[in-house]
């Protein structure tokens, strides 16, 4: 395995997300590459007042959720590194995806107001920052995966799942 082909992911819990880690997961088996899930967190107005370290572990728990329900674990056959970072989601997928050859995949879809109105497009400001190419991933095409399976009577789309190895990264703080 090349170490310097990298596939990165933004993993947030939405549907999009979902789909984004799907085909991420696709992509590096692919390529042959290592495959880097980023959880970027700040914390809210009401969660202040809670131990940094309880919002990080949350964050963590979330990362190891979205492969657990997308998988059943962290697939086998893909080396991951999970990144979990206390940054805005654009600047930290941007700051990761730093090589002209890693592929930074982001899953679009729809957002209230009030989210697009603090958060901004993610993206959007990948597409305007980042040095790589970028593949934005709707989530339809987890649902029409899904729903092919669904109709054709085959197996849901599966691999089989491993638990996750927890370590800090080191190009996680360089970032």
């Amino acid at each position: 395995m090349i170490e310097s082909t990298r596939v990165i992911v933004g993993v947030n819990g939405s549907l999009s997300s979902l789909a984004a880690v799907h085909r991420a997961v696709e992509e590096a088996a692919r390529r042959n590459a290592v495959l880097v899930p980023v959880v970027a967190w700040s914390a809210t107005e009401g969660e202040r007042l809670r131990p940094l370290s309880e919002l990080e572990h949350a964050a963590r728990r979330l990362m190891d959720t979205v492969f657990e329900q997308a998988f059943g674990g962290y697939p086998d056959g893909v080396v991951i590194r999970p990144i979990v970072v206390r940054a805005e989601p654009g600047p930290a997928l941007v700051a990761v995806a730093d090589r002209p050859t890693d592929l930074l995949v982001l899953g679009t879809g729809r957002r209230s107001r009030l989210q697009h109105v603090i958060h901004g497009s993610v993206t959007r400001y990948c597409r305007a920052h980042a040095v790589c190419e970028i593949l934005a991933v709707s989530p339809s095409e987890l649902l029409q995966s899904l729903e092919l399976s669904a109709r054709s009577g085959a197996p849901m789309p599966r691999l089989s799942g491993r638990a996750a190895t927890w370590g800090r990264p080191a190009d996680a703080t360089a970032h």
